[in-house]
């Protein structure tokens, strides 16, 4: 039994099983897990080596303003012979940003690779897909990482609140939502554009409303439109640095509270009355969403159904909700709820239909493979669907089978599959890579079926598509 939980320990919850990683777990699987919760733990060294958020934005400005430029000068010459500047402008936007991208995204997959603490790089992975930014926005393509790593990753030791307004604050939230282009009609800024304002000067609903439905109360949460509205004039000003004129100020690229665009006044959100001036006034509503019982719920609903099942069983969402009240929305505490349930071991199945993510990552651990080039870590996320950073929509990656299993989905899983078994399966033994990345979990038909197979790379292709290694 304690094998088989040492697999459900290591592929359930952590990425997939390294070598001597089920050995490892096995005395205690638990234990194993609620021991990666426990203490402060280092930032990944490769993450030293990326440029901050706040860097990689205020070049991205640099550029989008040589490119304005550009096209300004092209447009006023209108026929100048040659190549024409506004292109090598654009170039330049792009240029700028997608090396950060990569060196962001390929760090991310190479500790997801060799990390000794799966559990805690999954539930890396879990908040900044709940918090999730899209870089098929190009104002995000260099900082959808540095979200991940300045705001998820410093914060899964403290309490909720603490990551919410450190992930609401963060300039890719802002520009991701565009919080930047949301300006109070009764602000100081609006007052003296009135009359002679190039564009309608008004908020932008787009933060205010996404923290409700999606990073705090949930859909079904209780707010109204008249909530996310007096929310959105509440959030007016949260914006960031850098710009020309009188929209000067702040650091570039970072996060700035601009008091020129804030709507005055007192504002009321779900029945409750903010009259803070400023920036306190969003905090105040941040610390209140943080502590709704609809919130716990919510977060509670996304764990368990990450973690035991699509179908979230009702009692483990009340046992995690119930930790996420209790402890004030402690994230240690609430983590180590999860991995105290009943439901997660008490059916050994594996259940949950690996992401390709979960796909990439599980392969690459257990057979010890490690791509040296970047583009090559990340082609198989790219070819598969997933693509770091990129779910398309503020509601992040989709988290039940349905949404990965269709017949197109299979077809280039089994295409990388071969792929890779042409490459190393001569030189890997599928029954013991099979017992290595498994355990007791691996079938007895699925090992018939690997010691018939024609050839070493048939059998580990054959193992990488089997039931077990497709669910966690």
């Amino acid at each position: 039994m304690t094998i088989r939980q040492a697999a459900i320990a290591s592929n359930r919850f952590g990425l997939g099983a390294r070598p001597g990683e089920l050995a490892e777990a096995a005395s205690d699987p638990r234990g194993w897990l609620l021991a990666q919760l426990r203490g402060r733990h280092p930032a990944p060294p490769e993450l030293g080596r990326l440029a901050s958020g706040a860097e990689v934005l205020a070049g991205f400005q640099t550029a989008r303003a040589a490119r304005r430029n550009a096209r300004q000068a092209g447009d006023a010459e209108n026929t100048s012979p040659g190549a024409d500047p506004r292109d090598a402008a654009v170039a330049g936007v792009r240029s700028t940003v997608l090396p950060h991208y990569l060196a962001a995204a390929a760090a991310r997959t190479r500790i997801a690779i060799a990390t000794r603490l799966p559990l805690r790089e999954r539930l890396v992975h879990f908040w900044s897909n709940h918090f999730a930014v899209s870089v098929d926005k190009p104002i995000c393509l260099g900082t959808a990482g540095a979200l991940e790593n300045e705001a998820i990753r410093p914060n899964l030791d403290g309490r909720f609140v603490e990551l919410l307004r450190s992930v609401e604050q963060h300039p890719a939230m802002i520009t991701y939502l565009d919080n930047t282009f949301s300006i109070g009609p009764g602000s100081s800024l609006a007052q003296r554009a009135r009359g002679r304002a190039a564009r309608r000067i008004d908020i932008n609903e787009n933060l205010a409303r996404e923290i409700l439905e999606l990073h705090t109360l949930g859909v079904d949460g209780g707010y109204s439109q008249a909530d996310v509205t007096s929310f959105a004039q509440v959030l007016t000003g949260w914006s960031i640095g850098g710009g020309q004129g009188r929209l000067a100020g702040g650091t570039p690229g970072a996060f700035h509270f601009r008091a020129a665009l804030h709507e005055p006044g007192t504002r009321t959100v779900l029945g409750r009355r903010y009259a803070q001036d400023g920036l306190d006034q969003g905090e105040a509503v941040l610390r209140d969403l943080a502590r709704h019982p609809a919130t716990a719920r919510h977060l509670a609903t996304k764990l368990v159904r990450h973690f035991v099942a699509d179908e979230p069983p009702p009692r483990a969402v009340e046992a995690v909700a119930r930790a996420f009240r209790d402890s004030d929305g402690d994230l240690p505490t609430v983590h180590a709820a999860l991995v105290t349930l009943d439901e997660p071991w008490s059916n050994t199945a594996p259940r949950k239909f690996k992401t390709p993510q979960d796909f990439v990552f599980s392969t690459f651990r257990g057979l010890g493979l490690e791509p040296r080039e970047d583009r090559a870590l990340l082609a198989p996320l790219e070819l598969l669907g997933q693509r770091p950073w990129s779910p398309g929509s503020p509601a992040g990656w989709p988290d039940r089978a349905q949404d990965w299993d269709g017949a197109d989905a299979l077809m280039k899983r089994i295409e990388w599959s071969v792929a890779v078994a042409d490459r190393v399966g001569e030189s890997h033994a599928a029954t013991t890579a099979g017992d290595a990345m498994l355990g007791a979990t691996l079938a007895d038909g699925t090992r018939r079926s690997l010691q018939r197979a024609a050839s070493g790379s048939q059998a580990l292709a054959l193992l990488l598509m089997s039931p077990e290694f497709q669910r966690r």
